[in-house]
């Protein structure tokens, strides 16, 4: 039916619909819609179409339409549910998005929606609350089939047509024993291929990589990019399986965090959208910014101090910007890369080592190469080979120093437990800017009597 239509003319359509109260054809319709695309429309409809558009709509196709809206749209369609709609819609949710949900509500508004909830549900989503944000307890879901060690392959089976709906996954079932021990693994490709009668315990896998509950969602996503993993278990004490973490709730993470490394590289703090208010946008790069300001000064400073060598060589100037903003660019180049391996690679010192002299390296290449081109461009300017050497030797040793910054100053901070993506790109740029002046005025000052 909505084959071929746009989404404004399906979004048409269901209005229509709706005001025609018809909704067994209301309901085709939506039948053959992603999640996603049913909350992009119901999102872009005028409010008042809201209430019905929801009636109209199943507990399972409110509770999939919930999980693509934002925060504040999800209270507002909770809200209009009633408790006791609502309650039953959470209990179809997934847990770990319903704990998203519910954490920046206040204790009574989480009481409150929790009431219309199913005992034992209400319970598990709790329970994930009680984990630190940012940790593989408070991404893990239960919606995850389990098999005693002494199972067969057919009592699993049965096991998995039961359940099957319930799972998020059903590509990996992991086996317990008796005190709820992960003792390991089967895929569902190796129950395929098994004799009915075999025991789980005989074809399981019996290392199995898990996680604590306890760690940070950034080591999970290494851990499930590492091994190309669509889940990986969560354990507790002695290893005990208390939950799954899937790899879509790991592109959440991963996509978060870049968003969070590139405010961070930007100086912008905190998230800044399409839909941020000017005033509040400004407010969130103005403190890095005002900073920044008071750094520049002494940048400024610095030309002041070295006005007779400035006075005395007018052409000095011409370089100046072409100076601070190569070793800003490279500086900011090299954290990009830092900032990046840091995610996904497991830095020791001697990876740390490795690194420093690899970006020195390239910083020699990039500098020699740049160096004797702006070398040749400044004699062939004015005539004069001493400002070739004093451009492109600065040039050199500025774009050498930029790059070991935009590397080192990240390494440091990741040693010392602190997010390297602090190191912005501005901060670091600014700071550069600082070195490159003073480089490049020293050297013109002891080459002046021959400039003139």
């Amino acid at each position: 039916m909505v084959k071929n239509m746009t989404e404004n003319q399906i979004t048409l359509q269901l209005i229509k619909l709706l005001k025609e109260k018809k909704r067994k054809e209301f309901q085709l319709i939506l039948e053959e819609l992603q999640p996603y695309d049913t909350a992009r429309i119901f999102e872009g409809l005028p409010e008042k179409h809201h209430t019905r558009f929801l009636i109209y709509m199943n507990p399972d196709q409110i509770a999939e339409l919930i999980q693509e809206l934002t925060k504040e749209e999800q209270v507002k369609v909770l809200t209009k549910l009633g408790v006791e709609k609502s309650g039953e819609v959470m209990d179809l949710m997934d847990n770990d998005d319903l704990a998203y949900l519910l954490e920046d509500l206040s204790p009574e508004r989480i009481r409150e929606l929790l009431s219309g909830m199913n005992k034992e549900e209400s319970m598990i989503v709790q329970n994930i609350m009680n984990y630190p944000p940012e940790t593989a307890g408070r991404l893990m879901t239960n919606r995850f089939v389990w098999i005693p060690q002494h199972f067969t392959v057919r009592d699993t089976v049965e096991k998995l047509k039961i359940f099957a709906e319930y799972s998020e996954t059903i590509n990996y079932l992991y086996v317990i024993d008796e005190k709820k021990k992960l003792v390991g693994v089967v895929s569902y490709r190796d129950l395929i291929l098994s004799g009915e009668h075999e025991k789980i315990y005989d074809i399981m896998y019996s290392r199995v990589i898990s996680v604590p509950a306890d760690a940070d969602q950034e080591e999970v996503a290494r851990l499930i990019e590492r091994y190309d993993f669509l889940a990986i278990p969560v354990v507790e004490n002695d290893d005990e399986l208390v939950g799954i973490v899937t790899v879509d709730d790991i592109i959440d993470v991963v996509i978060k965090e870049a968003n969070e490394d590139i405010e961070k590289l930007s100086a912008s703090g905190k998230s800044i959208d399409f839909e941020t208010k000017a005033f509040t946008a400004a407010l969130r790069r103005l403190p890095w910014l005002i900073l920044l300001l008071f750094i520049g000064i002494v940048s400024g400073t610095i030309i002041s101090g070295f006005e007779e060598t400035l006075s005395k060589a007018v052409a000095l100037a011409f370089f100046m910007p072409m100076i601070a903003g190569m070793t800003g660019n490279t500086g900011t180049q090299s954290l990009a890369v830092v900032v990046r391996g840091l995610i996904s690679t497991d830095v020791d010192r001697a990876t740390a080592v490795k690194l420093v002299f690899r970006e020195l390296r390239v910083g020699l290449i990039i500098g020699l190469t740049c160096g004797v081109l702006i070398a040749g461009i400044a004699y062939v300017w004015q005539g004069n080979p001493i400002l070739g050497i004093v451009v492109g030797s600065s040039l050199v040793v500025t774009l050498i120093i930029g790059t070991l910054a935009g590397t080192v100053i990240p390494l440091i901070l990741h040693k010392f437990k602190i997010d390297p993506a602090v190191a912005s790109g501005p901060l670091i740029t600014t700071l550069n800017d600082i070195l490159s002046l003073l480089i490049y005025f020293g050297i013109a000052t002891m080459f002046l009597s021959r400039l003139m």
